[in-house]
């Protein structure tokens, strides 16, 4: 009986030792799948679809004889500005509020109009109001109070609904993704990774520097990035740097937030209005805010841009060239403002599809993200805290990773012992291989045993 017991407990601790292996291999299996980076793809640029945007759509339906823009409503819902009780009811239909305006967005764009072409006043912006059905002319600090005068009664010729502000600060590039990039010009940040096809580039803002301009990563000039190939400024806010070495590297999807973290770019897109978006900078870090206007117009002292997003994100020097996006979506460049991140401000812009589309380049997303051809920008932060503790006001910036060449100072044991890691299955397979080596140890101890008694009995 104690022979038959035996011979149960070494097969079932055999069997034990081989599930053990089929068990820890799996771990293994899984955590190297989890863990492994999703790589990176070109996402090719996906003009602004309507089909994303029901507001959009409808107001390309409708036409802009009948509309006057749209936006996000405080309930997340699309909202279209329309001047006809049938435009009004097709807009309910479709599930959409409408808002009853008395100017068309033809009137909105023939006042803006009007405004380019009197004489050039720096420190001055316009930009279409869509949810007051007004055009807003804003002048900075450094505006004259004759050259005020004046603007006020070009604004008085088109219309009452041409609105007047002043603002505090002055309109000016935020010279000085969001890591810093360094010339003899000044310190700018990084926007976002492109391609071609065949080499890499930084997307970022226009006014950072001429073509030819050379970009470093260190202050003291010894880690060469890349170089200025093509500049647009004014007129519109974008240029290319391209790498020294002609690629990106590990992480050309990822835009850092500070503190070691950044976010994971899974596509390209134009914002709405009132969608709550964020922007990075090497200056001032992550900061959010709201969509307010599109196609502004920017008259800085070195020149005028337009086309620009409207946003009350704040920005200081050097964050120019930095990234804006929401929920991973990349849309826009810094270009520049008013104000700072203590007392708030406006800053403007450069949409990327725009950019991508002139410079014939894709951005750089993960691969996941351009099997699926992206993701359209969402109308709200997404409902996930997952990333709240790295984005202000409690709203999720996009998919959050690590920024690379960061380490997290953890202990063997800890990286052993952590299930998102290999260490738990090869802890198991280790287990698993001495309890077979222990199991075959005993049952060949056993037998010598067994041998030397039964000859020792046997012997003479």
């Amino acid at each position: 009986m104690r022979h038959a017991r035996r011979r149960i407990v070494r097969r079932v601790t055999r069997l034990a030792a081989v599930g053990g292996l089929l068990l820890g291999g799996a771990m293994v299996t899984q955590a190297a799948m989890a863990s492994e980076t999703p790589g990176t793809s070109a996402l090719p640029l996906k003009a602004s679809g309507t089909s994303d945007n029901p507001g959009a759509a409808l107001v390309s339906r409708l036409g802009t004889s009948r509309t006057a823009g749209t936006w996000i409503g405080a309930d997340g819902r699309p909202v279209v500005a329309v001047t006809d009780d049938e435009a009004a009811a097709e807009v309910k239909r479709a599930g959409a509020e409408a808002k009853m305006v008395s100017h068309s967005m033809n009137e909105l764009k023939a006042a803006t109009s009007t405004l380019r072409a009197a004489p050039r006043v720096a420190g001055t912006a316009w930009v279409m109001d869509y949810r007051t059905n007004q055009v807003v002319v804003q002048a900075d600090s450094t505006v004259s109070s004759t050259d005020w005068s004046n603007m006020t009664k070009v604004a008085g010729g088109i219309g009452s609904y041409v609105r007047m502000e002043r603002t505090q600060g002055t309109f000016t590039p935020r010279l000085n993704g969001a890591s810093p990039i360094l010339s003899t010009g000044g310190r700018c940040s990084a926007g976002f990774n492109v391609t071609n096809g065949q080499t890499d580039f930084i997307l970022t803002a226009g006014h950072c520097g001429p073509t030819g301009s050379v970009w470093f990563a260190d202050n003291q000039g010894n880690q060469q990035l890349g170089k200025t190939v093509q500049q647009n400024f004014p007129g519109s806010d974008f240029s290319l740097v391209q790498y020294a070495n002609g690629a990106a590297g590990s992480g050309a999807d990822i835009v850092a937030i500070g503190n070691g973290n950044g976010v994971r770019i899974t596509g390209v897109g134009d914002p709405a209005v009132g969608e709550r978006v964020f922007r990075s900078g090497s200056t001032s870090g992550l900061h959010d805010g709201e969509v307010k206007g599109l196609d502004a117009t920017v008259n800085y002292p070195e020149g005028t841009v337009t086309g620009l997003i409207e946003t009350n994100v704040c920005a200081e020097p050097g964050d120019s060239g930095g990234p804006l996006f929401s929920e991973g979506i990349a849309l826009g460049v810094t270009s520049g403002g008013s104000g700072d991140c203590t007392s708030g401000g406006t800053t403007f812009f450069q949409p990327v599809t725009k950019a991508m589309q002139a410079l014939g380049v894709q951005m750089i997303v993960s691969k996941q993200a351009a099997a699926g051809q992206g993701a359209s920008p969402s109308a709200a932060p997404s409902a996930s805290a997952t990333h709240s503790a790295i984005a202000p006001s409690a709203a999720s910036p996009g998919s959050s990773s690590p920024v690379t060449g960061i380490t997290d100072g953890s202990t063997l044991l800890a990286r052993l012992t952590d299930p998102k890691t290999i260490g738990p299955g090869m802890l198991v397979i280790g287990g698993s291989l001495l309890a077979l080596v222990a199991t075959r140890y005993i049952r060949a101890e056993q037998d010598r045993k067994a041998y030397r008694r039964y000859y020792s009995a046997t012997w003479g």
